[in-house]
């Protein structure tokens, strides 16, 4: 009915034959970027998150001050539009280049700051602009940049619009698009029916890369398109290319699909960030789990591109290698994050690699030239799916190196112990639901007598890693990467047949329940982790933050740091990792999630160094930049109770 396909099913002997008389090409590294600039979501097409400064140092680290605080243009719009709530989790990294600071809002507005102030330099308000209508959203990651000598864009995810500003003054630029912007809802695929996306453009060249959140209302049905990702034309907002995550007729990638359910199934889209080569003139797109996230009986088969990370070509949008780091997706696994661009020695050989942090805490490491893997992946056997109509994949990749970096399944031996109480309280949470090795499958809720509550997935579809990524050391070869230890549930349930039409969709319960509100398994719940990419050994593992050690039910106890559940993302600088504890929203139906903490910890060693509370937990990436001499570091915060804002520390003067 349907086989299992190669890990690549293009022909790869030019690109081989290619890389093979060519010099490694470093990937967009400091080169091109100006020492005190930050020009990138992530500083470089790479994703690295590393800037080469070293003003700041472990040895002044501690003379650190909040120097500014910028909070979003977005706490102006209720005014104007009464009823508008605005979302605090205020998840944007600004870039900087020159003598600008630019930064989004949750609800599509850009500004351009001053970056040794915070003051106002240009604001754009697409609801001023009559560009929207209706203030919206919920998160906008950031902005990209763009310039060709003369004309300097920035361009911003606004709504429904891709909108190109001029980055002196902020206004739209006529000759793109329809008066500056590009409705990206107006596809030649009918089923397109929205647009959304939250995280940061990608320019490469002189293209602007968009992912996709959703291109239709809602999920609750199994037709659906695509999850295009598309490229635009830098000057004029013409459709460049559009990649296809779901195949189509004539790509041998059909084949995994059963019952040509590829006809009718839709996303894989890229909803987070990408990273591009451009010498190599590939871009590298995470790619989401295909429609639904939980049941796939309408699906069977393998199902690509879903949950594989493709190197597509630049200029044509072309597949030049993929490869699926799970198949027939069952659990939310798809790659949260930019993959992050590295070139390593391996064996005394050097290699141009990227490797996919995944929420089910693997990095999968390539050859970025071919998508071979620099170490062997494994198929293993994982567990079948008793639920009716779905058809589990037999077997699931597993990379023998790096070791996973945190938790991977759920057995009794895991579950909290700090008192017997608690252990007690913890198995029996235990005995209402299914849970064993990762990749354990979703199971029907049951509520007769010794049913089911559902299945506890570990990690749960939060992570692992998330949005928030790794950094990486491009000197050393230094992978750095904050996780989360918390499972979720998965309860499949019948949905309403006038509301969808799947066969099962995911009900409640959607958490773990919480022994004396303390999560249900052993510390730490939040990590990071240090690997040696050369080798692919862990350097140093520790726990991100005390975690819930002042909670009544462990009074009197000497514990180490237990960690803290949040999702916050890591800057390198020349010495120092910096990192926060994740804000309470980011994890939002999570209870014990997210700190306030920021903190600077030296990266040989794993150990702290510095650290401020700030007035709420770092819901952003941090970056850092020069301005006027001075090296300031800025990430933006927002929790329940704290408007979203960025906060900018400089060293005292």
């Amino acid at each position: 009915m349907f086989s299992r396909s190669p890990q690549s099913l293009l022909p790869l002997l030019a690109l081989l034959l290619f890389a093979a008389c060519e010099a490694i090409p470093a990937p967009d590294t400091a080169r091109s970027i100006a020492p005190g600039d930050w020009p990138h979501y992530a500083r470089d097409l790479a994703a690295s998150k590393y800037s080469p400064l070293e003003q700041i140092h472990s040895g002044n680290v501690d003379d650190l001050e909040i120097v500014w605080n910028w909070e979003s243009a977005d706490y102006d719009l209720p005014a104007r539009f009464p009823g508008t709530s605005v979302n605090n989790n205020y998840q944007t990294t600004p870039i900087k280049i020159g003598e600008r600071l630019y930064t989004s809002t949750n609800m599509g507005q850009a500004a351009a700051l001053d970056p040794a102030t915070g003051q106002e330099v240009w604001l754009y308000d697409p609801y001023a602009a009559g560009l929207r209508a209706t203030p919206g959203g919920r998160a906008n990651r950031g902005v990209a940049y763009w310039a060709d000598g003369e004309d300097e864009r920035v361009f911003l995810g606004s709504g429904q619009y891709l909108v190109a500003l001029d980055a002196s003054t902020g206004e739209p630029i006529p000759g793109f698009g329809s008066d500056g912007a590009v409705d990206l809802a107006d596809d030649p695929d009918p089923r397109v029916l929205t647009y959304s996306w939250t995280s940061a453009p990608l320019v490469v060249r002189d293209l602007v890369i968009m992912g996709t959140t959703a291109m239709v209302p809602s999920r609750s049905s199994m037709v659906a398109p695509p999850g295009y990702v598309r490229a635009y034309d830098a000057r004029t907002g013409e459709l460049r290319w559009r990649f296809s995550p779901i195949p189509q007729p004539g790509d041998p990638a059909v084949e995994t699909w059963a019952d040509s359910s590829w006809a009718y199934s839709g996303n894989g889209n890229v909803w987070t960030l990408m990273s591009a080569d451009e010498d190599l003139g590939l871009v590298y797109l995470p790619l989401k789990t295909t429609t639904n996230d939980w049941y796939g009986g309408h699906r069977l088969g393998d199902n690509l591109y879903g949950e594989s990370l493709a190197a597509v070509d630049i200029e044509t949008g072309e597949l030049r290698w993929h490869f699926q780091m799970v198949h027939h997706g069952l659990w939310d696994y798809d790659p949260p994050a930019a993959p992050n661009l590295i070139d390593l020695t391996i064996d005394g050989e050097r290699i141009p690699a990227v490797a996919q942090v995944t929420k089910q805490a693997f990095v999968f490491a390539f050859d970025r030239r071919t998508g071979e893997p620099l170490w062997p992946i494994e198929e293993r056997a994982v567990p079948a799916s008793p639920v009716p109509g779905e058809v589990a994949a037999a077997t699931q990749p597993f990379p023998t190196r790096p070791a996973p970096f945190d938790l991977q399944g759920l057995t009794v031996d895991d579950l909290i112990d700090f008192t017997p109480e608690l252990r007690a309280e913890a198995e029996e949470i235990l005995r209402d639901f299914v849970y064993g090795p990762m990749f354990t499958t979703p199971t029907v809720r049951d509520d007769r007598p010794g049913g089911t509550l559902g299945t506890i997935l570990m990690p749960g579809w939060v992570g692992g890693a998330n949005w928030g990524g790794a950094a990486v050391d491009s000197e050393t070869g230094m992978l750095f990467v904050p996780s989360v230890t918390s499972p979720n549930v998965t309860a499949l349930v019948e949905p309403n047949p006038d509301s969808a039409d799947f066969r099962y969709i995911r009900g409640l319960p959607r958490e773990v329940p919480m022994p004396q509100g303390l999560p249900l398994l052993k510390p730490p719940y939040g990590r990071i982790t240090a690997i040696d990419m050369n080798t692919g050994d862990h350097d140093w593992m520790v726990a991100n933050g005390p975690g819930p050690l002042d909670h009544p039910a462990l009074e009197g106890l000497d514990l180490p740091w237990l960690g803290q559940r949040g999702r916050p993302a890591p800057l390198l600088t020349k010495s120092l990792l910096f990192l926060g504890e994740g804000s309470e929203g980011a994890l939002s139906i999570l209870p014990i999630a997210g700190g306030k903490a920021f903190r600077a910890w030296d990266k040989e060693s794993g150990k702290v160094v510095w650290e401020i509370e700030l007035d709420a937990g770092t819901s952003g990436a941090p970056m850092t930049y020069l301005a006027d001499g001075r090296q300031y570091i800025v990430v933006a915060i927002g929790d329940t109770e704290t408007p979203g804002r960025l906060v900018a520390l400089a060293l005292r003067q």
